[in-house]
């Protein structure tokens, strides 16, 4: 069932866990997500990035989530993932599908991240829709593995005016991780993130999910990380999925289930995982 970000963030915060949040492109990923969701009972938030909805991908990838969305038990949020621009946003808003925007503005001054931030949230929220936004900066490689940004540290100081200046439901913080695939271990700053959460009105938020050790992830969650951000994790389950279907062909003409099969077992075994470490099971 569709919700908003606001909604299931509320619940983690009170309850002490943190919802999953999957970038997602194409059936396969799309199918095995929300149906290994539903398995696990647990809320789910389903992220598409604007380099995949590019040409028709506005319409098929958050209208294909939406179709299926009412099928399903548990709540699922339909999230603009990492907008950098107010032109992304109001797209998003007008095309009727999503439940959740994220505009990113976190690398320019604090003025500027303030002012884009209010003036999407002053678009979103009279249409129903969540807005999530960013304090600090989670650095790490683009989607192309061509660029590499720093990251900078979210200042407790700031939270508390960021926030009620923006109007943010959900605020993303930096404390450590990255975009990407880690060239070496991160190693998260809990104190800091601590006085984040003490001094924030709103969920936090942790981006670059993917390759954190799991006992890192847990402690963030203990002390106030209610949405996990993912997506590398589940393009390497992909990858892997991809080589086992191709080493097993034995005919000519295989069948779409032993192609995309493996592929789908792959990214279902990820999910699972995750659900499971962030404490979502059972919540929906």
């Amino acid at each position: 069932m569709l919700t908003t970000l606001k909604d299931v963030l509320a619940d983690a915060r009170a309850n002490h866990y943190a919802v999953p949040a999957f970038d997602c492109v194409e059936d396969v990923m799309v199918r095995a997500i929300l149906e290994t969701a539903e398995a696990k009972r647990s809320p789910v938030v389903m992220m598409c990035l604007e380099p995949d909805l590019q040409g028709n991908g506005w319409a098929y990838i958050p209208g294909l989530i939406k179709a299926v969305a009412d099928f399903h038990k548990v709540p699922v949020v339909i999230h603009l993932d990492h907008a950098d621009s107010l032109e992304l946003i109001a797209r998003a808003v007008d095309c009727g599908t999503f439940t959740s925007v994220m505009i990113d503005r976190s690398s320019l001054s604090f003025e500027e991240n303030v002012r884009l931030t209010k003036a999407a949230a002053e678009m979103a929220h009279p249409r129903g829709i969540s807005v999530e936004g960013e304090l600090g900066h989670v650095g790490g490689l683009d989607l192309e593995a061509t660029g590499l940004r720093e990251s900078v540290l979210t200042e407790p100081g700031e939270v508390a005016r960021f926030v009620e200046q923006s109007g943010v439901d959900a605020l993303a913080v930096s404390i450590g991780t990255s975009h990407g695939v880690y060239q070496s271990l991160p190693n998260l700053n809990i104190g800091r993130l601590k006085e984040l959460n003490a001094a924030s009105s709103v969920p936090l938020v942790l981006h670059g999910g993917s390759g954190t050790p799991d006992d890192q992830i847990r402690n963030a969650v203990r002390h106030g990380i209610c949405k996990l951000n993912i997506y590398a994790d589940c393009r390497i389950a992909m990858g892997r999925g991809l080589k086992q279907a191709a080493g097993s062909q034995r005919r000519q003409d295989p069948l779409p289930q032993e192609i995309f099969g493996p592929m789908k077992e792959a990214v279902a075994a990820v999910v699972a995982e995750k659900i499971d470490l962030l404490g979502s099971a059972n919540r929906a």
